[in-house]
């Protein structure tokens, strides 16, 4: 009964969606390494700052229980 009618609107839904590919603008080689070099660096550094939170909490909750 409504097969039909799903038949007809996804093939429009598909077109919709090349249609909207078509309007992405992609960002040049050039742009996107320098984003990801950034992304890789700001992971590091944040790692970073992380394990160095963790180590001092973790050597001040171990101070705490040896008094």
């Amino acid at each position: 009964m409504g097969d039909s009618a799903e038949k007809t609107t996804k093939p429009k839904f598909f077109e919709g969606v090349k249609a909207e590919f078509k309007k992405i603008s992609w960002p040049d080689r050039q742009s996107t390494f320098k984003q990801s070099v950034a992304v890789v660096a700001i992971s590091v550094v944040v790692g970073l700052i992380i394990a160095i939170l963790d180590y001092m909490i973790q050597y001040g909750v171990n101070f705490l229980t040896s008094i």
